[in-house]
């Protein structure tokens, strides 16, 4: 016969029982004495309260009470998301704002670039030009004292007087119509006379005279481009045959002969503004 239980007595109901440890099994027992780090409040339920007991169901309360941890780590997620979103604009923004620098500091390159190669095309044009002008230069320089003859004239005189003749005018007019508006040309004047020694000598400088008197006067010839020399009774080789034999000097004569180098065959008239290349006086 089981005593008696008072009314006031808790110890010997049956939930009393379950949750003494002599009424706990032998394995929970074992493992609360293997897990001494679990403490009290980690086993003990949350209380609920009087409401709670009386309606164990879920509340608003109880709800948002379980649920606030949560949202607390739903808040710091939007957080980090919002300033990895803001991280991420920013890195973009500057690694736009670098690119842009470097497709215009590109640009700007290119230009230069550009730039350089069109000044060097001018640079290798004018080379190249004033290449092509030296060689010009070159070329007339040196054919300024090569000269070819260009044709030749006899004037004749009476019994060595000075005098020209309508024949002989006739024939110096002939020459200087050749030369007029040339330039890069000279006239050789040989005089001759049949006169010996120091008569005939002077017979001839006077003839040679004459015919330069005319050229100048009459057709505007610079004295500079004609060379004159009296050779008296002097035997010159016949022309273009220097073997041949010298012959005699008969007759008072002028020979003229128009000699003319690479200059007669330019231009008349130089460019406007443009001294001659010979830096003489053009006739």
């Amino acid at each position: 016969m089981q005593p008696r239980q008072a009314p006031g007595d808790s110890s010997s109901s049956p939930a009393w029982q379950a949750a003494t440890p002599q009424n706990t099994p032998p394995s929970a027992s074992s493992a609360q004495q293997q897990s001494p780090s679990v403490t009290g409040a980690q086993l003990q339920p949350p209380k609920e309260g009087f409401w709670g007991r009386m309606n164990p169901f879920a509340r608003k309360k109880w709800v948002k009470k379980q649920t606030d941890a949560i949202n607390d780590r739903l808040s710091e997620l939007d957080d980090v998301n919002a300033k990895n979103a803001n991280d991420i604009k920013d890195v973009d923004g500057r690694a736009q704002a670098g690119i842009h620098r470097a497709q215009s500091a590109a640009d700007a390159a290119n230009q230069a670039a550009t730039a350089a190669g069109q000044q060097a095309q001018m640079a290798g044009d004018t080379a190249n030009g004033a290449s092509t002008h030296i060689d010009q230069l070159n070329s007339t320089v040196n054919g300024l004292d090569q000269y070819r003859q260009v044709t030749e004239a006899d004037i004749a005189f009476r019994s060595g007087s000075p005098i020209l003749s309508a024949v002989a005018k006739k024939q110096l007019d002939d020459l200087a119509a050749t030369v007029t508006g040339h330039q890069g040309y000279i006239l050789e004047v040989e005089a001759h006379s049949p006169a010996a020694g120091s008569a005939g000598i002077q017979s001839s400088e006077r003839l040679a005279e004459s015919v330069k008197r005319y050229l100048v006067t009459e057709h505007q010839i610079p004295v500079y481009r004609m060379h004159a020399v009296a050779l008296g009774n002097a035997q010159v080789a016949a022309a273009g045959d220097e073997d041949a034999r010298p012959l005699r000097v008969r007759t008072s004569s002028v020979h003229i002969r128009l000699m003319e180098n690479s200059l007669a065959a330019q231009e008349v008239a130089p460019s406007e503004g443009v001294a001659s290349s010979t830096g003489a006086e053009r006739p």
